[in-house]
């Protein structure tokens, strides 16, 4: 089976494996397991900021910086096909209590301009906005990069309204790999930022959220709150440690896969997708033949390749470790052979 649903597919390497089985733990909660302090040091530096903190999914990494940046009944600016607004279960608003006020980011890429028209006046019969999140790159957008000219843009207009800049860097390597830039040229632009190990890193679980050893301190005590207090999960950490140092290179890999699908699939009648716009692994196109975004799902997976809908008639399919340029070739033969019969 090619599954191409997403990079979060993605099983442990061997060396990995190995590393989890040797790990030296401790109790974390006591921080007092010296592998997992091992990954916040390594994290911290190489995204640039001062402090990490292990938590077990980016969900909970986004969760607990709004936790940590805001009080409830404040109000953050964030993408209305962000995933912190579009994937997260509302826990924006149910666990931290916050009002999202929405800006455009169907194309996936936050421009300054965007959000300072969504800034309101002081008003006593408004919330107090406190928080600009980013992502970066961007899931719904296709895995679009959002420059650094424009994070930093974004920066300076948060820092002259008093604001603070959480980024979304679930895939923020992506960018940096893509772009032949240093990671540190995005994240200077943010006052935390989460990064997921699980995605096309490999690692079987967890994400970082970095920021000051103040705002991590704050942190680790909404973790506590949202239920991610971890013991010996040094375990876990020694496959994230793998990540951060053999595992970003190799993301050229997965770009160039989804560059080349995407060739491929737009000389196939029935849907349309500009090759242009794939910049990383995230490769997203829409059916215009008679097939239903289902159907075309289901006659996929008979010929033994798995993909994603992110919106009606829309397909998503996401390059990563587990498979190979051979298997990218194998998938387009699938569509193809699929919308023959189906348009």
């Amino acid at each position: 089976m090619i599954d191409l649903r997403s990079d979060t597919v993605t099983w442990p390497t061997e060396e990995m494996r190995l590393a989890m089985a040797q790990a030296v733990v401790g109790d974390d909660v006591y921080g007092e397991d010296p592998t997992i302090n091992r990954l916040e040091e390594l994290g911290a530096q190489k995204v640039g900021k001062e402090a990490a903190l292990f938590v077990p999914s980016g969900t909970m990494s986004n969760l607990v910086a709004l936790l940590a940046h805001t009080r409830p009944g404040e109000e953050i600016i964030v993408g209305a096909e962000a995933h912190i607004y579009y994937y997260e279960v509302g826990g924006l608003a149910r666990v931290a209590g916050v009002l999202p006020r929405l800006i455009d980011d169907r194309d996936g890429i936050f421009t300054a301009e965007a959000i300072e028209k969504a800034f309101r006046p002081p008003n006593p019969h408004f919330p107090e906005t406190r928080l600009i999140c980013l992502e970066n790159t961007h899931n719904r957008g296709g895995g679009a990069i959002t420059p650094v000219e424009n994070m930093r843009e974004i920066y300076d207009l948060a820092r002259e309204h008093g604001l603070s800049v959480h980024l979304d860097g679930a895939r923020i390597f992506n960018a940096a790999v893509a772009t032949g830039c240093p990671v540190t040229d995005f994240t200077r632009y943010a006052d935390s930022v989460t990064v997921c190990l699980s995605k096309g890193l490999s690692a079987p679980v967890g994400s970082l959220l970095t920021g000051t050893r103040d705002f991590v301190t704050r942190a680790r005590k909404a973790r506590k709150l949202v239920g991610g207090g971890m013991r010996q999960a040094g375990v876990l950490a020694a496959a994230g440690i793998v990540a951060l140092e053999k595992m970003v290179d190799r993301l050229a890999e997965d770009h160039a896969n989804a560059r080349h699908l995407a060739g491929g699939l737009a000389v196939i009648p029935g849907m349309i997708i500009d090759p242009r716009r794939v910049q990383t692994n995230i490769v997203s196109y829409e059916l215009t033949s008679r097939i239903t975004d289902g159907e075309f799902l289901m006659r996929l997976l008979d010929r033994g390749v798995l993909a994603g809908s992110s919106a009606p008639q829309r397909i998503r399919m996401v390059a990563n470790r587990m498979v190979s340029a051979a298997d990218i070739e194998i998938a387009l033969e699938a569509v193809r052979a699929v919308m023959a019969c189906g348009s």
